[in-house]
């Protein structure tokens, strides 16, 4: 792996682009994509990385071997997460490197330049990468985690539900706000409760072994008719 960074470093450095962009003006900006790599690999994916499989878990929100199942399973599903040549003929962007970029993204929000200091990579391609990413997982794995719950699924969740003394209960609710940066005013009285800003309330449905079987946005109003008038109210009655 040292050999092969190495090599793509050097093929960076030396070799000249042979045309700077198909739009008049433009101008490329050296951001050295493989001296991110080289740190993204060394701190989390190195024989002896700086930084271990807890920390892995807490800032990318997931294990490292789900990670990598994630990475390999986005890369045989479209070429875009497989490295390749860009139009100047040198490497492109790393599968992690994408999908750290991806996952980042999704899970702390901000804005999405904020990434290029450490990940390499422009405001453009981040939200490119984001947008193809979200649309691959859905493709690839909606069959299997975007579906309602079978008869099986039932039978299982009301056994576990059981065994914890709750009979009767499919999962457990619990309501949350999220922040709606770009509400418009004229919908802020809507929006805007005893939280100073504009929000929307995400519900969810997850059993014991976090698996969310039910999600729903909307505004506090809504939720509470939802409530009332779907299947999901039984479950709000056992916890």
């Amino acid at each position: 792996m040292a050999v092969t960074i190495a090599q793509l470093a050097e093929i960076e450095e030396e070799e000249e682009p042979r045309w700077g962009g198909s739009v008049v003006g433009h101008r490329t900006v050296p951001r050295d994509r493989f001296n991110g790599y080289r740190m993204l690999y060394a701190d989390y994916f190195a024989d002896e990385p700086v930084y271990g499989d807890d920390v892995f878990r807490r800032w990318f929100r997931m294990p490292k071997a789900m990670f990598i199942d994630i990475c390999h399973g986005v890369a045989e599903s479209i070429p875009y997460f497989q490295r390749t040549s860009n139009a100047a003929g040198l490497p492109g962007f790393s599968t992690i490197q994408k999908v750290t970029t991806a996952i980042r993204k999704l899970a702390y929000g901000g804005s999405a330049d904020r990434l290029d200091k450490y990940i390499r990579m422009g405001e453009s391609t981040i939200l490119e990468t984001v947008s193809k990413f979200t649309r691959t997982i859905v493709e690839k794995y909606g069959h299997i985690y975007l579906r309602q719950p079978n008869a099986q699924d039932i039978a299982r969740l009301l056994h576990i539900a059981k065994e914890q003394g709750f009979p009767g209960m499919l999962g457990s609710i619990d309501c949350m706000h999220w922040e709606w940066e770009k509400c418009p005013t004229a919908l802020h009285g809507q929006y805007r409760g005893h939280h100073k800003i504009p929000t929307i309330i995400l519900e969810a449905v997850a059993s014991a072994d976090l698996w969310i079987w039910h999600t729903f946005f909307g505004n506090a109003r809504v939720v509470q008719q939802y409530k009332r008038a779907s299947p999901i109210t039984c479950v709000r009655q056992h916890i």
